[in-house]
């Protein structure tokens, strides 16, 4: 029997499945795209200074709007932001849920480029928004061209693109988003969860806001400062986009603890970035050994990379999981993704990988 057979659950809630990634207690975890590396100590005591700085009013609320957290944000990105052009929240996924909540819903679209992050039309679901999935090309590029011919013909109330794009993990070019952002009258939402990975010379979206009153960029914390356990999501965009997401945002939804350790980390970006710069070695790393084990790989701006094709990648995600290592399959025929972590945590990937005869 569904367990859901005897809940009064929404029509389309029937038959779905919650999101998530195997937990798996393996020696190399290399399946959700987390920072490898721990907190740095300068970093990891200042975070706890900061806690205990707070611990003895947590009977208080938090600061409703999170100015200082916001200002330190906004700091830390740059391109003549404000505290006004910022807004966070518990993670990204809630940064996109009030964006869906705010300018989607019932009698509403959302159009996303797939294969693209899967939350997306997951948030999109769960705020009754209409999903409309649009494709990317066969080597999963995505044109001006094609972007703004697929807008024109559906005119969805948001679109979702993501850059650099997961999971295949390349960023957009700026043509591309401007394109969608002149054909739109809805919202532009650019997913950057994964920025700070970018190859040299790589844009972002951000340089893009002052043209754009109806675009937004939204980032997170969770990968390249280290913090995913904090759950920190932010974005960037008009002032009057972030007032809009007051009249969806539950009262006092940032902890005081979580806006204190996001502010002190946010003081110590230069070491926790110097981080940055050792994963993409590692990103490149598994990109060329990959590629000289004849395997097809796509070019990554982010933290991970994705590999195929496999006549069957679920019996090498098996092979990789029989040798400790765990991989996502993100549900793509033929194809694999891996997260750049440590020197050791790659090398053990990738000589599993090599004893996989055939990759399969």
């Amino acid at each position: 029997m569904n367990p859901f057979d005897e809940l009064p659950l929404r029509d389309d809630l029937r038959g779905q499945t919650p999101y998530g990634a195997p937990q798996l207690d393996v020696p190399y975890r290399l399946n959700t795209n987390e920072n490898p590396y721990p907190l740095p100590e300068p970093v990891a005591d200042a975070v706890e200074k900061a806690l205990k700085e707070v611990l003895r009013d947590l009977n208080r609320y938090p600061d409703r709007d999170a100015v200082g957290l916001r200002e330190s944000l906004a700091t830390y990105l740059g391109h003549g932001l404000t505290s006004a052009n910022i807004w966070a929240a518990n993670g990204s996924n809630e940064i996109l849920q009030q964006l869906l909540q705010a300018f989607g819903g019932k009698g509403r679209t959302a159009m996303g480029f797939s294969p693209s992050y899967s939350m997306h039309p997951i948030l999109a679901t769960g705020t009754g928004t209409e999903w409309i999935d649009s494709r990317r090309g066969t080597n999963f590029e995505l044109t001006p061209e094609h972007a703004r011919a697929q807008v024109r013909v559906f005119q969805p109330d948001i679109v979702f693109l993501c850059s650099p794009n997961n999971p295949t993990g390349t960023a957009l070019e700026l043509e591309v988003i401007e394109a969608v952002a002149q054909e739109t009258l809805g919202m532009v939402i650019v997913d950057e969860a994964y920025a700070e990975f970018a190859r040299p010379g790589t844009p972002s979206a951000l340089t893009l806001l002052p043209k754009y009153r109806r675009l937004v960029v939204t980032r997170t914390m969770s990968k390249a400062f280290a913090f995913a356990g904090t759950r920190l999501g932010y974005l960037a965009a008009h002032p009057d986009v972030v007032d809009a997401l007051q009249l969806v945002r539950l009262p006092y939804h940032l902890s005081t603890l979580t806006q204190a350790a996001a502010r002190a980390a946010l003081d110590h970006a230069p070491t926790l970035l110097a981080q940055v710069e050792a994963i993409k070695q590692q990103r490149d790393r598994i990109v060329a050994e990959l590629r000289g084990l004849g395997l097809t790989v796509a070019d990554s701006d982010a933290n991970f990379v994705l590999f195929g094709k496999f006549r069957d990648q679920k019996a090498v995600w098996q092979a990789l999981l029989d040798r400790g290592v765990l991989v996502r399959d993100v549900g793509l025929d033929g194809w694999l993704r891996v997260t750049a972590g440590t020197p050791e945590e790659t090398s053990a990937f990738l000589t599993a990988m090599g004893e996989i005869p055939d990759g399969s």
